[in-house]
């Protein structure tokens, strides 16, 4: 256990300085004393602030509630909390495209959910996030209009056409795997268990045979459970995951609420969708340095002022990503070292 402890906070250390690199680059290419004396600190910003904090608390307890809810009860909500935090900790060490979904099984069998089962909800929870985005996205764009997401007037057109043909790319890719999943463990679980392990069997795929027998097995016995649940079941599960997406996409218009208080809310929440759905593909951990050039730069507009922009983006990347990197670290000695209560 000492080996994968030390070896988990090893990992801590490069998106950390990644994170430190850029936003120190940030703030010497963007931030002067100018910049901080032109922002102020009143009560309207410190109640800004004191309302993003409250939406980090409104995603951490959606999430938890929703491990609560698909494990019907045999999580406690102190365990369904800790399974949260460690798998946003793992998110914030690993490539966004791996996510903590890789090691959410490893909790959930840490808390006391069989493996079988385990795997189960993991992949419950990410066919529900992926359908999120799948059915919200096209009504974000149908309240926004698209020039206001990618083609701002006076704005880098480069950098806007860059992030339309990314968004375009992950989120057709998302659409086709939410297809997949959908297929696999509701619609036609057997029929895709027979057909994952026939490509098994072709040349180029015989070594992930097993891999591919195990996904497939484990997916048909998703399909089994899940078919099982009622209505009210999906309506909570839905709820619980709307309230996580939103409070985090929230946190980011507290801050505009707490630092310009004149920017569009609606469209400062848009613009979330299209970021988060960017961040899939980061190749950096926790999406360390992609994240906040990204956020800097995709919101300057909204603000005028890209050194103002900077700030805010720093302070996001605290509330939505140091946050987790410090509660991870802090949990990660006692959650190896000690049994479960």
């Amino acid at each position: 256990m000492a080996g994968v402890l030390f070896k988990t906070l090893s990992r801590t250390i490069l998106p950390i300085v990644l994170s430190i690199a850029v936003a120190a680059w940030l703030i010497h290419r963007d931030i002067d004393m100018d910049t901080l004396r032109s922002i102020r600190f009143d009560v309207h910003t410190f109640i800004g602030l004191a309302f993003a904090l409250l939406f980090v608390a409104g995603r951490d307890f959606g999430l938890a509630w929703r491990f609560h809810i698909i494990a019907d009860g045999a999580l406690s909500w102190k365990r369904a909390f800790r399974t949260d935090i460690m798998c946003a900790f793992t998110s914030a060490i690993t490539p966004s495209v791996v996510g903590g979904s890789a090691l959410a099984i490893f909790y959930l069998n840490r808390e006391g959910i069989a493996v079988g089962r385990a795997t189960s909800l993991t992949l419950a929870t990410l066919f529900i996030d992926e359908l999120f985005f799948v059915l919200f996205c096209p009504i974000i764009v149908l309240v926004v209009p698209w020039e206001n997401l990618f083609a701002t007037a006076g704005s880098d057109g480069t950098f806007f056409a860059g992030m339309e043909i990314v968004f375009l790319l992950v989120y057709a890719g998302i659409v086709i795997w939410t297809v997949i999943l959908f297929l696999a463990i509701i619609a036609r679980p057997q029929m895709v268990q027979r057909i994952m392990k026939r490509l098994s069997m072709l040349r180029i795929l015989r070594r992930f045979r097993r891999k591919l027998h195990s996904m497939a097995d484990n997916m048909s016995n998703t399909g089994q459970w899940i078919k099982g649940r009622p209505w009210k079941w999906w309506l909570r599960v839905l709820g619980a995951t709307v309230l996580s997406w939103f409070s985090r996409y929230f946190v980011v218009n507290a801050l505009f609420w707490a630092f310009v208080p004149g920017s569009s809310q609606l469209l400062v929440f848009a613009r979330q969708f299209v970021v988060w759905v960017v961040l899939m593909v980061s190749p950096t951990p926790g999406g360390s340095g992609v994240s906040e050039w990204l956020f800097a730069n995709y919101y300057g507009d909204l603000i005028g002022d890209i050194g103002i922009a900077a700030v805010i983006a720093l302070v996001w990347r605290l509330f939505s990503y140091y946050i987790y990197i410090i509660g991870g670290a802090v949990m990660l000695p006692s959650y190896f070292k000690s049994e479960n209560s």
